[in-house]
């Protein structure tokens, strides 16, 4: 027979899991309010204010299963906080905030798991994991989100006998002229729906085939349904006008549409459910008896104390260096360019928190115009980094848009941005970070991981170079920065000038 762990002992443990996770949240509490400002502030994200209730909720309903198991030191959670730890300074190092957040996630999950033991973590495996969609993550979709929806809406037009032409992410109808942009893309909804979908899978089904085939078809549903929402709102236009399209499209994307999506997707889906309503939270059986891999509070609570002080200690040690940049950077006119005027659409790279700016314009000798543009750092951090959203070729308040990517320009980034008109522009852009010039968002990032970690040089540089298609475009850019000596060149020279 097995015998009900005390009270008191329930008492030690659940005091020093409220304790091992206040210091963790008190060390990383930036990361922590971070987290909840982007719940608050982002439409995309609100819905974690829900979660968080809901994965409480999902505790309460175990409690009672829970308090015959024996709670326990259980050592190897230790690795698991340690492992958290780890991503967080990776993410702190490269300044990825997604990381950070990722860690501190993960080093609350230890702390549960170091405090109550193996059997109550197995028990509780699904809160903690449910706690991972807490992080705000998937905007990076939003690009690709953007062109499906176009080239989706396009075909459908197309299909039921509308003209229509598509640059990128804009499409022109005989209504007019649209634009899928960011809001459009669908990833709020898209996001929301998996932490949705994942619930409702875990309370509707046992099968674990059907609970993966049911989310997966929440999420599919959900991105046609925005595709179908995009070409409705289009063939009202045509009906009806812009204005009048744009004003339908708002409420009924607002507060109709997508709720009839998830009415539609449970309703199919109802057929399959497989889990009584009655049926309980978990399945205790073969948790009872004494745990496994335990250990003494004296030996694992020291150590699991001391593994978020270890990290908050050394991102202090690697952080926070600086190396000056030259009090003026220049770009020189290469053989047979000169200086001259802006012309054109206006257009400005973006580069928040640069300790350096400079904005060239120059003119080849068959009359093809290229703006350089630069943005220097003499250390990356938070809200000033050459690689975030928002910074570079493309300012979002800037009136221009991503319209479609090109092939390289001496390893750049390079893109086709379009403004209302439209006008055309292509635009290279290059990361140089510990000296090393990239056009890969990831590969710069990996070298401020590097810098910051092993002491490398923090300074860094976005350069930007474009051309509006009327006056060049693509070829412009490669005639000037081959003419300059190429990218590298051009890097050393702003990085060198004085």
């Amino acid at each position: 027979m097995t015998v009900a762990p005390s009270a008191a002992l329930w008492k030690r443990h659940l005091t020093a899991l409220v304790l091992l996770a206040g210091l963790i949240l008190l060390l990383f509490h930036r990361d922590a309010l971070d987290m909840a400002g982007i719940w608050w502030h982002s439409s995309t994200f609100t819905h974690c204010l829900l979660m968080v209730p809901m994965i409480g909720w999902l505790v309460s309903q175990r409690i009672a299963l829970l308090r015959p198991l024996v709670p326990a030191w259980w050592w190897p959670a230790l690795v698991w906080m340690a492992g958290g730890g780890l991503v967080w300074l990776v993410g702190e190092a490269a300044g990825v905030a997604l990381f950070r957040q990722l860690g501190l996630v993960l080093m609350l999950q230890g702390a549960v798991a170091v405090t109550l033991g193996e059997k109550l973590v197995r028990a509780l495996l699904f809160p903690l994991a449910y706690a991972l969609l807490l992080i705000p993550f998937g905007e990076e979709l939003v690009p690709l989100l953007q062109n499906f929806t176009a080239h989706i809406s396009v075909a459908l037009l197309h299909l039921t006998g509308l003209s229509a032409e598509m640059e990128g992410v804009f499409i022109t109808t005989r209504a007019g002229f649209f634009e899928v942009a960011e809001e459009c893309s669908g990833v709020n909804f898209l996001i929301a729906m998996l932490a949705y979908s994942v619930f409702a899978a875990h309370l509707c089904f046992r099968s674990w085939t059907r609970r993966i085939v049911f989310v997966v078809c929440a999420l599919a549903t959900t991105i046609l349904a925005n595709a179908l929402r995009a070409y409705g709102t289009m063939v009202a236009a045509e009906i009806w006008g812009i204005e009048a399209a744009g004003g339908i499209d708002h409420i009924f994307y607002g507060w109709i549409f997508f709720g009839l999506v998830i009415l539609l997707v449970m309703l199919v889906a109802r057929r399959w459910f497989d889990r009584p309503a009655d049926d309980a939270a978990v399945d205790v059986s073969g948790l009872e008896g004494t745990p496994r891999f335990t250990a003494s509070a004296g030996a694992a609570l020291p150590i699991a104390v001391a593994i978020p002080l270890l990290f908050a200690g050394w991102a202090m040690l690697v952080g926070g260096r600086s190396a000056p940049l030259a009090p003026m950077m220049t770009v020189a006119a290469p053989p047979g360019w000169s200086r001259a005027p802006q012309q054109g659409t206006p257009w400005a790279a973006r580069f928040d928190g640069a300790d350096r700016r400079l904005v060239r314009h120059f003119e080849g000798p068959d009359g093809r115009r290229v703006t350089v543009a630069i943005g220097g750092y003499e250390r990356q951090s938070e809200g000033r980094e050459v690689v975030a959203f928002g910074q570079g070729a493309i300012d979002p308040d800037g009136g221009w848009a991503w319209s479609a990517a090109l092939d390289p320009i001496d390893g750049a980034r390079s893109e086709r941005l379009l403004h209302a008109g439209p006008v055309l522009r292509d635009a290279a852009t290059w990361y140089v970070v510990d000296g090393r010039v990239t056009g890969n968002p990831r590969r710069a990032k990996l070298a401020e991981l590097s810098a910051r970690l092993f002491s490398g040089d923090p300074r860094a540089l976005s350069l930007v170079v474009s051309a509006e298609q009327g006056q060049g475009g693509r070829d412009a850019i490669a005639a000037f920065v081959s003419a300059s000596g190429g990218a590298q060149a051009m890097a050393d020279r702003a990085l060198k000038s004085r």
